[in-house]
Parts: structure tokens; sequence; C-alpha cells
């Protein structure tokens, strides 16, 4: 969670919250020891703990730790290197534990059933109402690792115009981040198999996910009233305590976050390194900030865009990520596209990428190897074949610690900028 203390106007900082999975280093299965690798940091057993620049925390499961930086930054240049500091940190802290971290979105032979172990400690009684309404034990909850992305606005009137942005560009999301092909050890034909089994996890209180993409909604007392109070109402029925709060519950794929003044973006995949997560965060935030600046669309006509409709590109690019047609050219045209100029996801961020400003240079190549050689599903599905064994996907799963590890990107490593 990102701390903001005062409103702070559209893109004048930035929040970024990475989520990586504790594995055996030896088989790769799960590792529960969350708790165990905070204490060792900071000497007793705590839910958060401050390392400078970044900050590290819980999760609802034992084998899942989120690195953020420790409040918002002003710019995403350099912040890469932060979190590869702190990951060679915490590998230090696995190795007597016999773990080390994994990347991706998805573990890809996890039994939740069997393997989820809930945070026992502060703030327990939180998940544990989380689990009696929904059953945690599932892919949607134990199994996802993601990537999210806070953007400030300052009233209404930012917020409504970074929540237009913002619902725009979800769609598009898989496309460039999609890094979870496989679940329970097999290929079923989803890029974005996180995505799906998030969008019905919460199935036995809908309006808690919701279509995923937010309804237009472009005011905070609407928020509240549309959204927020339909969810706490919902949930009474299971919650009669009143343990959970819609404002954090809620689960669209960006959500407002009135108590920090930002929206967080969730639909982003993990990848395979750092410098990739932040190339794909500065890329998808470039395409918001031209959205806000009504560089191709208009505030107004960004507005009257239906959330089913969106919804409907969004799980498009879910099971087909960059190969995803995109022939509506309605929608094109709100990125400044024809239909001649771009027949699917990948061609629409290849596009976008040329158009806008840079990216940090420090993330430059890690962008080019994603628009060149696809997704990290792509080139993860290219090295295992569609139907792996157990031992073909632990060589590959190894293979992408190690990328983590060393910082580096999975694939053809010869790609270079001018491929944009």
């Amino acid at each position: 969670m990102i701390a903001v203390h005062r409103a702070l106007p559209l893109f004048a900082a930035y929040g970024l919250e990475l989520e990586y999975m504790l594995v055996d280093a030896e088989t790769l299965d799960v590792l529960p020891v969350a708790d165990a690798v905070l204490r060792a940091a900071a000497g007793s057993t705590v839910g958060d703990w401050e390392n400078g620049a970044l900050a590290w925390s819980n999760e609802l499961v034992l084998h899942v730790l989120e690195v953020k930086t420790n409040g918002p930054v002003e710019k995403l240049a350099g912040v890469s290197a932060l979190f590869q500091r702190d990951l060679a940190q915490l590998g230090e802290l696995l190795v007597p534990l016999g773990g080390r971290l994994m990347p991706t979105a998805m573990h890809p032979w996890m039994q939740p059933q069997h393997e989820t172990r809930l945070w026992p400690h502060a703030y327990a009684e939180v998940y544990a109402a989380f689990d009696s309404i929904f059953d945690c034990r599932a892919h949607g909850w134990a199994n996802v690792q993601s990537a999210q992305i806070n953007l400030p606005f300052a009233g209404d009137d930012e917020f409504a115009r970074l929540h237009a942005a913002i619902r725009l560009v979800l769609p598009l999301v898989p496309a460039l981040a999609a890094s979870s092909p496989f679940i329970d050890g097999h290929f079923d034909g989803w890029l974005d198999r996180r995505l799906e089994a998030y969008r019905v996890n919460c199935a036995r209180v809908p309006s808690v996910t919701g279509p995923m993409v937010p309804e237009p909604i472009w005011t905070r007392a609407a928020y509240e009233t549309e959204i927020l109070a339909r969810i706490q109402r919902d949930l009474l029925p299971h919650d009669p305590a009143r343990i959970l709060q819609a404002e954090w519950v809620n689960a669209r794929g960006a959500i407002a976050r009135f108590d920090r003044s930002a929206i967080e973006i969730r639909l982003l995949d993990m990848q395979e390194c750092p410098q990739a997560d932040l190339g794909v965060a500065a890329l998808l935030t470039a395409a918001v900030r031209a959205l806000v600046q009504e560089q191709w669309a208009s505030f107004a006509a960004q507005k009257a865009w239906d959330e089913a409709r969106l919804a409907e590109l969004l799980r498009a690019c879910m099971h087909d990520a960059e190969l995803a047609p995109i022939d509506d050219a309605e929608y094109l045209s709100v990125f400044g596209l024809t239909p001649n100029m771009a027949r699917n996801g990948g061609e629409v961020w290849r596009h976008l990428a040329s158009a806008l400003p840079e990216v940090p240079h420090e993330c430059q190549r890690a962008l080019a190897v994603i628009l060149e050689q696809g997704p990290l599903a792509r080139r993860i599905l290219a090295a295992t074949g569609l139907e792996p064994t157990r031992a073909r996907l632990q060589r590959v799963y190894r293979e992408l610690c190690d990328c983590l590890d060393q910082g580096r990107m999975f694939g053809r490593r010869e790609v270079d900028r001018d491929a944009w």
C-alpha cells in the first residue's frame, strides 16, 4: 500500500508495488515463509518493513511478499535498480530457509487447495473474513502475483480525467504484460490465466469485481454511492461484523483509493525482472498521460465508453495477449490509429511506443524485447511447448528465477531498441 498524506496533482508522482513468490530452491514448489523473511529483516514478526526508498510487506498468503516504493516517487527512472537491490537482499534472507524468489504472475503447478497457508499474524482476522466468504484456497486468491501502479489525482476533475483514460487503456494491458500461461501444470488457452482466475474469484459477491473495467463514474460522491456503498451492502450478509471495508475490498482492474487520492491499476502481470516491470509501467503510464492530455480523443469522447464494451476487449487480450484482434475502429481511433495501422494488441502497443515519450533508459532494452518477441507468456510458451512435462516446466521456471536474480530478460537477447 502506497501512503499519500496529501493530494498530489496528475502525474506528479508514481507508486509501484511488485509481488513475488517464495519457492523452494530445489523443487520450486511454493515455500510459505514470508513471516520468517520479514522477521529476519526486522528482528521481530511484522507485516511491513521499511528499507529506505522501498518497503516490504506481507500479502494474503505466506508464500508471497510485496516490495513497493516507500511512498510516492517523482519519476520512474532509477527505480528498477532499487528493486533489484532489495531483491538481492531478499534472496540472501531466503538462502538459510532453503528458498529463492520466483517471478511471473502465477505459479505454474501450485495446488492452492492443498498448499495455501494464509498469513496468521496481524490482520489475520481480515484474511480469515475473506477466506470465510470467498474460500481463498483457490487460484484467484492464493496464486496471483501482480504489479500495481498508483497514479495520483487532486479533486474530482482530475479524478474524472484520470479514470476515463485508465478505463480505455485497461483492455490492452494483457497484450503487453501477460505472463501467466499455466495453471495446474497445464496451458488451457489463456495467455493471462491470472486475470481469468481473478475475474471470477469474487463470484459469490459479484459487485466486488464488477466487470473488471470500472463503470463510467466521474466524481468521488458518485463512486462512493454507486460502487463502494453497493459492495458494502452486498458484503453485509456474509460479513455481519463489518470486518471488510469496501474501499479495499473493491477488486476492479483499476480502483479509486480516496484514502490516498490515487487510482491503483491492478491488471499488470509480474514480469521476469524489475527492468521489465518498470518498462511496462512506464509505457502504460505514458499512454494514460497522452489520453489525459486529449492527444487523440477528447475528454467527452473518452467518457462515453461503456464498461461492457471495454471488458469484451479486455477478455480478448487476456486470452490471446498481443495477438488478440482489435477490429473496433472506434476504439483504435481513441489512440490515433486506424484498422490499417494496427490489427491486434501488439501492433497497438508498438505504435504507441513509437509515438510516446521514451521510457527510462534502463528499461528501454527490456521493453524492446517485449514489443519484438511478445509478452512474457508468449516467450514462456515458446520455451516450454504447449504440453510440457513437469521437468520441462521446472527447467524453464528455474531460468526465469535466474533472470530475476540477475536482472535480465527471458528470451532472445539480441533484440535491441531499433527493433521497435
